[in-house]
């Protein structure tokens, strides 16, 4: 039993139970009252219902959402043991009151005697599968009249560990017996419970009866989906044309359309749950994590414009903006001018801020308030100049179904993801937008409320479900995944508004509130949610989807009897043609013929089968199966058919399923009626094959019967004659005994069984020509098979294709490095010297450490990194430089940086290990185009965080920039942002060079410029000061710093004349600088710029200063029009659906 701990009592110690326990709600005595007493009701130790319905039509039944019930117990005062009383079916689920006497010890250790009450859901159920969630308020009643019932609340989920919930200390048995309150009457007591369950999952509750409807079932980790489908079907015009968009010719297993269609199709006429993984399926996904990573509007965006495309040409073309289209008018309105600048838009959806926000009015107003742009933000009226400005949107048109997204899930920068905003935020059945609307429409902007989506739990998971008015008429469902229930209004709106609210305290968690509404406007409810029949659905489309279903069906009904058969693979002799390896096939390439047969089935039968199959009478074909001997080869065996005949297929092949057998059959040419007989015991059965050392091939020749008792020397004319050589051609004889063990057959003289090592059926004889004075790679079979032994296929990938499949090449594992790079150099079509390979880091399935081409192991030592039982990888880049070359040169990224401060392009630089950074400069240069009268000199500074710290001097060893990092960052390319790279050494070449950050720069990197004619040579009283720019706060900076040459004693206004030529922008747009001198991280901004003039000590280090601060640097403070974007949802890429 599961109880609620008592926290009324604290001074007396309630009995510990081992499961865990939930908070009391206390209740005050005053709660139902109302049904302390009332007509209808017997207490007469049987349990009493009283039907308390939640809609007006909603049946009075054992699917029943609610019900009141009472138990009456006898002969109270000698209770000993618990007591059950009948059951009360809720949700078609019996409900029991528990009660018992239980005993516990008091904080000094006293007995006290307590009563013990609880409600017990399906508690002689024996299924583990089932839940139902509930609330419910536990009553002891009074006799006395007018005197309110002792009361607690509890909520629990049930299931069959945890069938009953309750308090072990409802109340203390003292208190029973002497309150004023005559809880006991005639030594009995009645307990009263009032339960609220939803539908319960696990049994066979029948959404179809209760409600009409279906649900669809739960995939896992599609989040919102299931809702969002459920409030696109019942918005029934749009079902109608998706049933209508063309789908005659799409791919079932691609198309989202067909999927859509096919959902929707189920849900109107299946009884059970429906199903989603064919849809996901189509949408591209190789997993669901989509869903996780984007929210609903994102994704309702994307699955709308699918629609959309897909009716485009078609009788239903424009249905969906028709039916989600609106228009906004978005407007700069000067304040001292008549100027007004106007744009219109159009939406699907609108996104209502709810922090601070009571409800749905607060918001809409919230949306259309207007902002003024005044101060520094004063707008840009053309001709007109800066003014000050009203900016803001107003509505100018609003949809027949209107989709508000309420912003529960927002980005919070200080923990650097998302959260979720639970506060209490209203919203209404019937909404008014007329007072939004720029100009009223013809027909009012009245609303109904059609659709509530609704989120349990935090911003890392929870649960969904959606709440649907499916008519318009005030009747709701619940759509919980797989079921369907109906509900109250006051479920549906009032439940999920969020927030705290004590009213509903335990009837409505704090984290479960609406994240999505769906509206129809009065005026188009009727058109909107017309009725779809099976005549509004094309005849193609229902033929297509029963004969899917009809498919289904039978691939059902095979998996389901897969278990009575097993699949005989045959193979015929034109089957090992070709075959350049050991045994006579390779069981991953061969093209079997399949025969699926009950594994009951008689080898008569089998036979049969095969005959009428192959098209040979039966006498005229003979099975083979293949077996695996001892010594890893495979072979075909002899079936004794006189004794096996009639027994079953699977005890022929001792259970190996699938059974892959060699059918011999009569040659077509030879004339035979039927099959040579074959003498188990004194026949053999052998196969050949001829070796052509010329061309290192194989060649199949045929089988034989022979006896085993004929010596070798017989077989000499037959192999002739199948290689078609003369017949006195002098031949060398092999047995194929395993991989890499083939031995020479010397005494042709002796019988093949004493010749051959343990002669068996399937033994392979392979032949050559006699050829001892021709000199070959491989001379004989047996260098041949060696070689063969060896060989490996070895997948090669690029490196900087993005799960590139590669191609593959047979390879030696004794290969060199340079035997290697040839065969790989051949196949790319370039130089050995322009590769570079990777092994494969131990285990994963992508690139480690690069390989030295003075590699001095073979491709065996390359491939032990490759995960085990898959093909076997390398990955490869292709260069720019010869790889003998690049291992004695470091890779350096640097950002070139034009004179205008926008021309700017990121420079791979390969200077050599030991120089210097006037190399790495040189090497520059021979990439970078300079300007016709610049002074044709570079240099280089070190960036970090969009401010220049220093440069190294010319004569700095490039080893000493190691420190600088070794990982690149390529940071997003526009206005206002820098792309600042790493100077890398060689453990970091190539490595990606597109991982995303936010705008600001988190690392340290290096530009390079060329120096100015007039900073060649700086006199005494001039220098180079760092300029940097920044908005409010000097860390946030941005764009691409720079240097500007100033001289002491010159006043300010000079400085901002060369800042703003420098900069190149307008006049009006520098009037909103302010400019700031930054020395030790603090800003001193110059206020009086007429009387400032620049003191170079103002810009030299200060004496104390940490060697790696920055030194003072003059900072530009004005607004960063880069597009901005928080680094959460920067990092998140664009959801897709990609069929």
């Amino acid at each position: 039993m599961n109880h609620v701990n008592d926290k009324e009592n604290q001074n007396n110690e309630v009995e510990e139970m081992d499961t865990q326990e939930v908070e009391t709600v206390e209740t005050p005595n005053d709660a139902g009252g109302g049904d302390g007493g009332g007509e209808n009701r017997q207490i007469n130790g049987e349990a009493q219902e009283q039907n308390i319905s939640q809609d007006a039509e909603m049946e009075e039944d054992e699917a029943r959402s609610e019900a009141t019930f009472r138990y009456t117990v006898q002969n109270f005062s000698k209770l000993k043991e618990s007591q059950l009383s009948p059951s009360c079916y809720v949700r078609n689920l019996p409900w029991k009151i528990m009660v018992m006497p239980r005993t516990s010890q008091t904080a000094d250790r006293q007995t006290q005697r307590s009563l013990g009450f609880f409600l017990q859901c399906n508690g002689e159920s024996e299924s583990s599968s089932w839940s139902c969630y509930a609330t419910a308020e536990l009553r002891l009643l009074s006799s006395k009249e007018d005197t309110e019932p002792f009361s607690r609340k509890i909520q629990h989920l049930f299931y069959s560990k945890e069938n009953d919930w309750g308090f072990s200390h409802f109340m203390s048995w003292q208190e029973v017996l002497e309150s004023d309150k005559q809880y006991v009457k005639d030594d009995s007591i009645t307990l009263e419970v009032h339960v609220v369950a939803d539908a319960p999952h696990g049994v066979s509750w029948d959404s179809k009866k209760h409600t009409g409807y279906v649900g669809l079932k739960n995939q896992g980790a599609t989040c919102y989906m299931n809702s969002l489908l459920q409030t696109l079907y019942f918005t029934n015009q749009l079902r109608k044309a998706v049933y209508k968009m063309p789908t005659e010719s799409d791919d079932s297993s691609k198309s989202v359309a067909l999927a859509l269609q096919r959902v929707f199709h189920e849900l109107q006429f299946s009884d059970k749950p429906v199903g989603t993984k064919k849809l996901t399926k189509s949408f591209g996904w190789e997993t669901l994590d989509s869903f996780m990573q984007h929210d609903v509007q994102e994704f309702l965006r994307v699955l709308l414009d699918k629609l959309e495309s897909k009716m485009k040409g078609t009788c239903v073309e424009g249905t969906v903006p028709k039916l989600f289209e609106g228009k906004m008018v978005s407007f700069i309105k000067c304040k001292n001018i008549d100027y007004t600048s106007t744009r219109v838009e159009t939406f699907y959806d609108i996104q209502l801020n709810i922090k601070g926000k009571k409800n749905i009015d607060e918001s809409f107003h919230d949306y259309i308030t207007t902002e003024m742009l005044d101060g520094d933000n004063k707008y840009d009226a053309g001709e007109h100049g800066l003014q000050d400005a009203e900016k803001g949107v107003i509505f100018a048109s609003f949809p027949p179904v209107l989709h508000l997204h309420l912003m529960r899930f927002q980005y919070d920068p200080i923990t650097d993801c998302s959260v979720k905003f639970n506060d209490r935020f209203e919203f209404y059945e019937k909404i008014s937008l007329e007072t939004y609307l720029q100009n009223p429409e013809p027909t009012r902007a009245d609303y109904t409320l059609h659709a509530v989506l609704v989120h349990s739990g935090d911003n890392h998971g929870g649960h969904y479900v959606v709440f649907i008015n499916p008519k318009g008429d005030g009747k709701w469902c619940k759509f919980d995944d797989d079921v369907v229930s109906r509900c109250t209004k006051q479920e549906a709106i009032d439940h999920n508004y969020g927030g705290h609210d004590d009213d509903m305290n335990m009837t409505v968690k704090h984290c479960t509130n609406a994240y999505m509404l769906v509206y129809i406007r009065d005026s188009e409810i009727k058109n909107v949610l017309q009725e779809v029949t099976e005549e509004d659905i094309p005849q193609e489309l229902v033929e297509r989807l029963q004969e899917e279903k009809r498919m289904e069906q039978i691939r059902r009904k095979e998996r389901n009897e897969a278990h009575l058969y097993m699949s005989v693979q045959v193979l015929l002799e034109d089957s090992f043609d070709g075959h350049q390896g050991n045994d006579l096939y390779d069981p991953d390439r061969a093209l079997y013929r399949i025969f699926r047969v009950r594994k009951q089935t008689t080898l008569q039968e089998l036979l049969e089968m095969l005959a009428d199959s192959l098209k040979y009478p039966i006498e005229q074909i003979r099975p083979w199966p293949f077996s695996y001997r001892s010594n890893q080869t495979c072979r075909p065996t002899l079936i004794d058919i006189e004794a096996d005949l009639h027994k079953t297929v699977i005890d022929v092949a001792e259970n190996q399923n699938p059974w892959n057998v060699f059918v011999e059959v009569v040659p077509p040419d030879s004339g035979l009626q039927a099959l040579p007989s074959f003498d188990k015991d004194s026949d053999v059965l052998l196969f050949f094959k001829l070796y052509d050392p010329k061309t290192k091939r194989i060649h199949y020749c045929g089988h034989h019967y022979m006896p085993v008792a004929a010596k070798v020397q017989e077989l000499i004319p037959l192999l002739n004659e199948r290689a078609g050589f003369p017949p006195d051609t002098e031949l060398v004889l092999y047995e194929e005994i395993k991989p890499n063990m083939v031995e020479r057959i010397e005494n042709y003289n002796e019988p093949l069984e004493k010749v051959l090592e343990e002669l068996m059926d399937g033994d392979i004889i392979v032949f050559q020509k006699d050829e001892r004075d021709v000199m070959y790679d491989l001379p004989t079979c047996r260098d041949y098979f060696k070689d063969l032994f060896h060989h490996v296929e070895v997948t090669f990938c690029d490196k900087m294709i993005p799960n590139d499949p590669g191609f593959t090449i047979d390879l030696s594992q004794r290969m060199t490095y340079d035997q290697m790079a040839r065969a790989v150099a051949q196949r790319v079509g370039t130089d050995p010297y322009l590769l570079q390979f990777f092994k494969c880091q131990n285990y994963k399935d992508s690139p480690g450490h690069p390989l030295r081409c003075t590699f001095e192991g073979t491709l065996k030592e390359l491939l032990v990194y490759c995960k085990p039982k898959t093909p076997k990888k390398i990955f490869y880049q292709q260069l720019n430089i010869r790889i003998n070359e690049l291992e004695n040169k470091k890779q350096f990224k640097c950002l070139w940086v034009g004179p205008k401060l926008k021309e700017e392009k990121e420079l791979i630089l390969y200077p050599n290990k030991n120089g210097t950074v006037a190399d790495l400069l040189e090497e520059a240069r021979k990439q970078v185009e300079l300007s016709e009268n610049g002074s044709g000199k570079l240099r280089i500074f070190e960036v970090n965080c969009n401010k220049i710290i220093c440069g190294p001097k010319e004569d700095a060893l490039l080893e000493t920039l190691n420190s600088t990092g070794t990982k690149s960052h390529v940071l997003s390319h526009g206005q206002g942002n820098i792309e600042c790279g790493f100077l890398v050494n060689k453990e970091s070449l190539f490595n990606n060079m597109t991982e995303k950050l936010s705008t600001s720069c988190l690392g340290r990197g290096s530009e390079i410029e060329e120096i100015p004619r007039d900073e060649l040579n700086l006199a005494e009283d001039e220098m180079l000061v760092p300029v940097a720019h920044f908005y409010k706060d000097i860390f946030s900076t941005f764009g691409i710093p720079f240097v500007l040459k100033v001289k002491s004693g010159e006043p300010f206004s000079k400085v901002k004349e060369r800042l703003m030529k420098k900069l190149g922008i307008q006049e009006k747009e520098f009037e909103k600088f302010k400019f700031a001198l930054v020395v030790m991280g603090r800003a001193q901004f110059i206020t009086d710029e007429s009387d400032y003039h620049i003191n170079l000590m103002d810009f030299r280090c200060n004496p104390n200063q940490v060697s790696a601060s920055p030194k003072p640097w003059l900072g530009l403070e004005h607004i960063n029009k880069a597009p901005k974007r928080s680094r959460f949802n920067y990092l998140e890429k664009a959801i897709k659906i990609y069929n």
